[in-house]
């Protein structure tokens, strides 16, 4: 099975305790340090097993061998067919259909992409489990950003953190606007009488959301959105607060007569890959029921 292997070319301004090389230079948590040290991972200067106490100079080269990771009990591997976007040793980019859960749930157990993904890597030798850069709800399509093993993800998620990842959804939506851009900025919460609704509410939590119209058709609208929070449904209610619901979207007011889901779509996201060194973006192409609706689409 593959484990993940990192090398690294110490610099001159790098030089020091291999400990303060790892965490201050190359972002190593020190929870990660000690799963390297106790749980099967190891530590190489110049091809020689080291402790975080070595010491490291100009030009050495530094090793560093993840431990193989343990797939959870409840996310059985089961073999689906993925629509791979991009990959690479540390990043993979799947375009999740409507209809799939991304992890399982007590409502749906099997056949979420996390467990396709699994399967995939059981077929290519990967010994990692699951780990969702960001996750869709069951119903909403495009992109979904994994990382293939624990670092990468810590790297994104500090990314994310800092608002640096930038991601661009789809949405058809009811009616037109009278701007063709602007911004929702009204605070979510959950509605008191729903397990599963959120609402506009100044007890809520804070959330804003940027639109812009790239088409209207039929007294309807694609929209592209994005998001400077990441609330749950967000798009959703932020959409029908304007009176502006997603198509299909029958839970916060949508009509229900053209698509039979809601009318969303992570479309793009661009980010600075932190292991290869460069920005990227990758983008899912439309479905085939948005493009009935819609037509092909590019940004404007």
């Amino acid at each position: 099975m593959t484990t993940f292997t990192i090398k690294w070319k110490v610099k001159e301004n790098e030089a020091g305790l291999l400990r303060e090389f790892l965490r201050l230079h190359k972002n190593i948590s020190k929870s990660a340090l000690a799963d390297i040290k106790f749980t099967g991972g190891e530590l190489l200067v110049n091809g020689v097993p080291s402790t975080v106490r070595k010491s490291v100079n100009t030009g050495d080269e530094v090793e560093v061998r993840f431990p193989p990771e343990e797939i959870s009990s409840h996310m059985a591997p089961i073999p689906m067919l993925l629509d791979i976007l991009y990959e690479d040793e540390h990043l993979l980019f799947v375009n999740k259909p409507a209809g799939i859960p991304t992890i399982p749930s007590r409502y749906q157990q099997n056949g979420s992409l996390a467990q396709g993904v699994l399967s995939y890597y059981e077929q290519e030798g990967i010994q990692s489990t699951f780990h969702a850069v960001n996750r869709l709800d069951k119903d909403t399509s495009g992109l979904v950003m994994i990382a293939k093993h624990r670092f990468a993800h810590s790297l994104l998620s500090q990314q994310q953190k800092k608002k640096a990842i930038k991601r661009t959804y789809l949405a058809g939506v009811e009616g037109r606007f009278e701007s063709l851009s602007g911004t929702v900025d009204a605070s979510i919460g959950r509605n008191p009488d729903s397990l599963v609704e959120r609402m506009v509410t100044d007890q809520g939590q804070k959330a804003i959301t940027h639109f812009k119209v790239l088409k209207e058709l039929a007294g309807n609208s694609l929209v592209s959105l994005q998001l400077e929070t990441g609330r749950t449904h967000q798009i959703r209610v932020h959409m029908a607060h304007i009176g502006h619901p997603l198509l299909g979207d029958d839970l916060y007011g949508g009509p229900v007569d053209l698509i039979f889901r809601q009318a969303l779509h992570s479309w793009q996201v661009s980010f600075y890959h932190p292991l290869e060194g460069k920005m990227m973006n990758v983008e899912a192409p439309l479905p085939q029921d948005l493009q009935q609706l819609f037509g092909d689409v590019a940004e404007q």
